[in-house]
């Protein structure tokens, strides 16, 4: 497949585009990648792509755009056939579902509350939530190494680029993950052995980084 057939439209330190980014080292699919400017001007081909939202990630397959990171991950999944990330089993392809929309619904939005706050008690209600939800995830992990079991899969794919902006909840929380939950912090660092992981997701410093500019922006 050529490049020219594949064209992603992101950002750097985005955790869904990683995700895509991901998903498509683990089919070792070829694409074309262009770093959207969010906050000074969106190309002509992202809002002509996704005039809903007009957000990233778009995936454009032969020129069809693709939108929302855990539904372009599924459609991967489906259309490049190698290494699968689903299981074959139908009722682990819905467990797999399931915890992707708690992690959709919960995870960043949580962490938004802890980087974006003044402190005080709306933070450490973020914290609260954040460490009970990452509590959560712990409990279907289980003593698996991954979500998927022995194999890195498909919930994996979804939830660890967002582990990069663990580090920017850190320093503005003034907590640990690992403190909290040990399990996860193991299961990130078995992700962060696959080559894959490393190439794709973004430096939790970088991160760090950014949300200090969204804060600013924000005038906190």
């Amino acid at each position: 497949m050529s490049k020219t057939n594949n064209v992603l439209l992101g950002f750097p330190t985005s955790p869904f585009c990683a995700r895509v980014k991901l998903a498509l080292a683990e089919k070792g699919v070829d694409y074309e990648e262009r770093e959207e400017d969010l906050f000074g001007g969106k190309s002509e081909l992202l809002l002509k792509s996704n005039p809903i939202h007009q957000k990233v990630p778009v995936f454009l397959h032969d020129g069809k755009p693709l939108l929302e990171s855990s539904i372009i991950v599924s459609y991967l999944d489906e259309v490049f056939t190698s290494n699968p990330l689903l299981p074959t089993c139908a009722y682990e392809r819905a467990q797999a579902r399931f915890w992707t929309d708690f992690i959709d619904k919960k995870v960043f939005e949580t962490m938004r509350g802890i980087w974006l706050s003044k402190g005080g008690e709306e933070q450490e209600v973020a914290k609260k939530d954040f460490i009970e939800i990452l509590k959560q995830l712990e409990e279907a992990l289980g003593e698996k190494d991954f979500f998927g079991g022995d194999s890195f899969g498909y919930v994996d794919v979804i939830a660890i680029p967002l582990t990069t902006w663990f580090l920017a909840c850190e320093k503005f929380g003034a907590f640990k993950v690992e403190d909290h939950c040990p399990k996860i912090t193991a299961w990130i660092k078995r992700c962060f052995q696959k080559p894959t992981v490393v190439k794709s997701l973004p430096h939790p410093e970088n991160v760090y980084q950014f949300t200090t500019q969204l804060r600013q922006m924000h005038g906190l």
